[in-house]
C-alpha cells in the first residue's frame, strides 16, 4: 500500500494499541512530534523507529517544531536551549556576516540534537516578517522586519539544518507576519493590496522558493481570495504560493485542527488536497479525529508523489561530525558578542 497524504501526530510518548492499528492500515507519510511526545532520548529513539518500521517505510519524515525561543519541543535539562530568530536578526543590524554564521550554526546544532533522536525534519525556518500591525503570534519567531534579513538568515540556518542531515520545512507560506489573529483560535485576515504583498510578505518566500518542504498559513487575503484562507483557496495555492513565489517543493498545511478553518476535518482535509497541498498536517493526537481526516486523504500520486520523493531525496548524511561542545561553546559566545 501507497504512503497517505498525511502527517500525524499521537498522544503519548508511546504508541498505543489502537495508534498502531492506524497507522499499519494507513501508512501517514510523517508523524510529528510535541513536548507531550518526548520524555527521553531512548524514548523518543524507540518511538520514531516504531513508527518507521508501523509504516514499513524506513525513509518515513518524524517532524517537530523545534525553532528555539517560544516554540521548541525539546529543551532543558535534557537538551540544550536555543534563542528565538529575532535575536539573530538583532546580530544581523551590527554584523550580517556574523549573524549569518550564527543562523547557520543553531541550525546545525539543532540538527545534531533531532538526528540523533530519530527526527528528520524541522518546521524551521519561519520567513515571516515581523510587521507592526501583526498579531503577536508570529513576534520573535520571525527574524526581523527586512526582507533582506529574513531571506539571509532562514536560507543559513536551513542550510545548517541539511548540513546535519535534517530537512528544513519553511513556514508559513505566502506569509503570516501581517496577519491581525492567532490562527490557532481565529481566522486572520489581511487587507492589503497583492502589489503591496509581493513587495513584503510574500517575498522572502520567493527567494527561497527552492528549499524542500513548506507550510501554509491559514490566512485570508482578501484582494486575492475575499472567501477562502490560503490552506484551502485554490487561488492563493496557483496564483501565489505556485505562481509568483515560484515554489515547486511539498506543500503541507498547518495543522487543520486549528480554529482558523471552519468545517469537519474531513472538510478541511478534502478541500485543503482540492486547493493544491500535497500533504495534510494533524497534530493533536485525537485518535477520532485522525481517522476522519484518514479516511478523506488519498494515497500519494502524481505531482504530490513528486515532490514528496524529491523532498525525502534531498536529505543527506551530515556532512562531517562536530565536537558537540565546542560548538555550543562558540554559538553562545557569538549570541554574547
Amino acid at each position: 500500500m501507497s504512503q497517505t497524504a498525511l502527517i500525524v501526530g499521537c498522544a503519548g510518548p508511546r504508541l498505543n494499541a489502537a495508534e498502531r492499528e492506524l497507522f499499519a492500515e494507513v501508512k501517514p507519510w510523517g508523524l510529528i512530534l510535541f513536548k507531550r511526545n518526548c520524555e527521553s532520548p531512548a524514548q523518543i529513539t524507540a518511538l520514531t523507529q516504531e513508527f518507521r518500521g508501523l509504516t514499513g517505510y524506513r525513509d518515513a519524515l518524524v517532524f517537530i517544531d523545534q525553532e528555539g525561543g517560544r516554540v521548541q519541543r525539546l529543551g532543558p535539562p535534557q537538551w540544550p536551549s536555543f534563542p528565538p530568530a529575532a535575536t539573530f536578526g538583532e546580530i544581523y543590524t551590527r554584523s550580517p556576516a556574523e549573524a549569518r554564521e550564527a543562523a547557520k550554526l543553531g541550525g546545525r546544532l539543532i540538527a545534531e540534537e533531532l538526528s540523533a533522536l530519530g527526527i528528520t525534519a524541522d518546521c524551521l525556518p519561519v520567513a515571516d516578517l515581523r510587521l507592526p500591525q501583526g498579531h503577536g503570534v508570529i513576534g520573535d519567531r520571525a527574524y526581523g522586519e527586512k526582507v533582506d534579513t529574513v531571506v539571509e538568515l532562514a536560507r543559513a540556518a536551513s542550510e545548517g539544518l541539511m548540513e546535519g542531515g535534517v530537512l528544513p520545512v519553511m513556514k508559513h507560506i505566502p506569509g503570516h507576519g501581517r496577519a491581525n489573529a492567532d490562527s490557532h483560535e481565529a481566522l486572520p485576515t489581511v487587507a492589503a493590496s497583492l502589489a503591496e504583498l509581493e513587495k513584503t510578505d510574500f517575498e522572502p518566500f520567493r527567494r527561497l522558493n527552492n528549499l524542500p518542504m513548506a507550510m501554509t498559513a491559514h490566512v485570508l487575503y482578501q484582494t486575492i481570495d475575499p472567501e477562502l484562507p490560503a490552506t484551502i483557496s485554490p487561488t492563493v495555492v496557483r496564483d501565489v504560493i505556485r505562481g509568483h513565489i515560484g515554489f515547486d517543493g511539498l506543500l503541507m498545511t498547518d495543522d487543520l485542527s486549528m480554529k482558523a478553518l471552519k468545517g469537519s476535518l474531513r472538510e478541511r482535509a478534502k478541500r485543503s488536497l482540492k486547493a493544491g497541498c500535497d500533504i495534510v498536517l494533524h497534530c493533536n493526537g485525537n485518535l477520532a479525529e485522525m481517522k476522519e481526516i484518514a479516511a478523506a486523504c488519498p494515497p500519494l500520486k502524481g505531482d504530490a508523489a513528486r515532490r514528496a520523493a524529491a523532498a525525502i531525496k534531498a536529505r543527506k548524511s551530515p556532512l562531517e561530525k562536530i565536537n558537540l561542545a565546542e560548538a555550543h561553546a562558540r554559538f553562545s559566545a557569538m549570541l554574547t558578542a
